[in-house]
């Protein structure tokens, strides 16, 4: 029963990042790097939360495993390493796209 519940809890606050990353890119939407900056939270944080409340879920029902947590363990350091390079390819087209705009003169 406390399984489900911190479970439940890390879901509702891995969704509730999730609602307010898509509230505020859409309100920032025209400025494109508020809006890859916002990204961060939402997938830094509330995709591991997810991750970790299945570890919960399963060592309430299973038992603890060691497998699992090495799983869990490697399903976010992957995400991290993902995000990572992400934010990297994001952030340079973001540039790339700023030093065009700059380079081409307006009319």
């Amino acid at each position: 029963m406390i399984a489900e519940l911190i479970a439940g809890t890390l879901i509702v606050l891995a969704g509730f990042l999730m609602l307010l990353t898509t509230v505020l890119v859409w309100r920032l939407r025209h400025d494109p790097l508020t809006c890859a900056n916002l990204l961060g939270p939402a997938t830094g944080v509330g995709l591991p939360l997810i991750i970790i409340a299945k570890l919960v879920i399963d060592f309430s029902v299973h038992g603890f495993s060691a497998t699992d947590l090495l799983r869990g363990i490697g399903a976010i350091a992957g995400l991290l390493v993902v995000l990572a390079i992400g934010a990297f390819l994001l952030g340079r087209s973001l540039y790339n796209v700023a030093s065009e705009e700059q380079s081409t003169p307006q009319s």
